[in-house]
């Protein structure tokens, strides 16, 4: 009965010994990240909002932590074959995701194999939303529509027949389908590879609407190539308040956002995930980043990793539930 008992504290302290082992080496690699570049990965073309967010987010993690950060464009299949790629990376915190909430619907409207081969919910360690945007329907000068009744006259009267978006399966795709099922009007959509070369087409006239965030369209607003015609939030936006709301106009639940956040692989260290959020967390509260930020039509958040994952596990439900009620699909 001894030798048990002195075999069991034994096999007890080897296991005490072993965890706290692994425990110090989890700190240790905590604290030693990174001594080497990081990347992180861009889902989309470069020059549109996501792109642009995480350039400033590299240069400023870089002078922090005296190590390269480079901002890697894998675009493709609605933002799916970069977000896959994250999702198969080691999870050692070399290779991050910087992500709109596009991540958590294109799972939804791609055909199995066909690209989306990860779950928004399970395959990611998500460590801090950066922020969130609004998104706004506009018009190009050239299409003289001025007002969502315009749009709605256009459409019926078959004067207006298309509309840009970065991408089927978009926030701004699902935003369009609530729009035509309030309004009881159909527009097709023209999906582009990102918001970049749709706003080039938008701009010259190719195509009358978009719907889009405001940061890309700004100067474009500005100098009256583009108007803006509604918002679909609650309440106005602080970075437009005189354009209305869509309930404004009478067109109930055609409320959609967007938000910007920083993902790893699944399994990612907490140690690591920690210092990822502190850091995030503290960026995105610098005075020139708030600045820029408003300029692009975005309001810094921040928060925990928590926050993150319930807000993606939250639209992921959403979405599922409005993709599959109009039937979108990835083209």
């Amino acid at each position: 009965m001894a030798m048990t008992d002195f075999a069991r504290r034994t096999t007890l302290a080897a296991l005490a010994a072993a965890v706290s082992l692994a425990a110090l080496a989890t700190s240790a690699v905590a604290a030693g990240y990174p001594d080497k570049p990081v990347k992180i990965i861009v889902a989309y073309p470069a020059g549109g909002d996501t792109d642009v967010l995480a350039r400033w987010i590299g240069e400023k993690l870089s002078a922090r932590w005296g190590q390269p950060v480079v901002v890697e464009n894998r675009s493709g299949a609605a933002g799916s074959i970069g977000s896959a790629y994250v999702a198969r990376s080691a999870a050692d915190g070399y290779t991050l995701l910087l992500a709109p909430n596009t991540l958590a619907i294109v799972p939804h409207v791609l055909k199995p194999g066909t690209g989306a081969d990860y779950d928004a919910r399970t395959d990611f360690t998500p460590i801090a939303e950066i922020g969130t945007q609004s998104l706004f329907l506009a018009s190009s000068q050239q299409s003289g529509v001025k007002s969502v009744k315009d749009v709605v006259a256009g459409v019926k009267a078959g004067t207006l027949q298309s509309y840009a978006s970065p991408g089927s399966g978009s926030p701004m795709h699902i935003l369009a389908e609530l729009f035509d099922k309030a309004a009881g009007t159909r527009i097709n959509q023209i999906p582009y590879r990102g918001s970049a070369p749709a706003i080039v087409d938008l701009v010259g006239g190719q195509v009358p609407l978009m719907y889009t965030t405001l940061g890309p369209i700004t100067s474009y607003v500005a100098n009256g190539k583009l108007h803006l015609l509604a918002v679909a939030d609650p309440q106005r936006s602080p970075f437009a308040p005189e354009v209305p709301t869509f309930a404004e106009l009478g067109y109930k639940n055609v409320e959609v956002g967007a938000w910007q956040a920083l993902l790893g692989p699944r399994g990612l260290p907490a140690e690591v995930v920690q210092k990822l959020n502190a850091a995030v967390n503290e960026i995105i509260r610098m005075p020139d980043i708030v600045s820029r930020a408003a300029v692009m039509g975005l309001t810094p958040t921040g928060g925990t990793p928590d926050a993150l994952a319930r807000r993606i596990a939250a639209e992921d439900t959403r979405y599922a539930r409005i993709i599959k009620e109009f039937g979108i699909q990835a083209n």
